[in-house]
């Protein structure tokens, strides 16, 4: 960690005179900007990931024994499952619910932590979860299910609000339209490649609301035609800025990493 931090110390200084050869690298998201408070069991496959009894990140329930996030919420804590414990069942992020220890950390191999490509880890409980109305397992995307440009989603968290009257302590939440994915990547052309891996959601015009710093790992939720059902579709990743205009948020893509999670949870 403390090589990879010297490096991007040394990458931003030397572009301070050649931005257009090196563009600017994604900044990690983290917190709900522009949204409400939300009790949890109104999301109860939210987590959170903490590390020496703090916050640092959100995930997602998938089944009695697992958790999504995304990887580079695990690289900071040096993919060391001891460095990490979940807090379930609590619309608190410092208090109530329980805490969970993690057995294994099972990060993609795949990821790419200057495109911020492959954001996927997966968290091994040592103990399944005793579920309830506070503490559910959430649906994957199925390969099957289309959820078109400008279909709502919500996105939830614990990260900075930008408001000092909004506290983050309180688990909170907000409502963002799909994104077009071409024009997701026109407006990062500058930054870094929107791939195959992401999907993007926001106000792309107006901005106002997103995820940020403390959110990441986060889930990006959509809401089946069908039945209702919510699915995960989203991982809170990176993006220019919280809910900047003309700068959606970039999450990672559930429905490309299907078979990855089939392949190293069963589910």
């Amino acid at each position: 960690m403390f090589v990879e931090q010297i490096a991007k110390i040394i990458l931003l200084v030397t572009c301070v005179t050649c931005a257009a050869v090196y563009p600017p690298r994604p900044e990690f998201d983290g917190r709900i900007v522009g949204g409400f408070a939300v009790n949890i069991t109104q999301a109860p496959w939210q987590v959170s990931l903490q590390r020496h009894g703090s916050h640092f990140c959100g995930g997602s329930i998938i089944s009695k024994t697992w958790i999504v996030t995304a990887a580079h919420c695990t690289v900071a804590v040096g993919n060391n499952a001891a460095n990490i414990k979940v807090r379930v069942g609590s619309s608190l992020h410092n208090k109530d619910g329980e805490l969970y220890a993690v057995k294994r950390v099972v990060k993609n191999e795949n990821y790419n932590g200057q495109t911020i490509d492959y954001d996927y880890s997966l968290l091994e409980l040592e103990e399944p979860l005793q579920l309830d109305d506070t503490k559910q397992a959430i649906q994957l995307h199925n390969f099957d299910e289309v959820f078109p440009d400008n279909t709502n989603t919500f996105v939830s968290g614990w990260g900075n609000t930008q408001n000092s009257s909004e506290s983050s302590l309180l688990l909170r939440g907000a409502e963002v339209p799909l994104v077009n994915q071409k024009k997701c990547n026109e407006a990062y052309t500058s930054f870094s490649p929107i791939t195959p891996r992401m999907i993007c959601a926001g106000f792309y015009e107006e901005g106002g609301k997103d995820a940020c710093q403390g959110d990441s790992g986060g889930p990006l939720v959509a809401y089946s035609p069908d039945d209702g059902t919510p699915r995960l579709v989203g991982i809170v990743s990176w993006g220019y800025g919280c809910a900047q205009p003309n700068y959606p948020g970039v999450y990672s893509r559930v429905l490309a990493a299907r078979d990855w999670i089939s392949a190293n949870t069963g589910i």
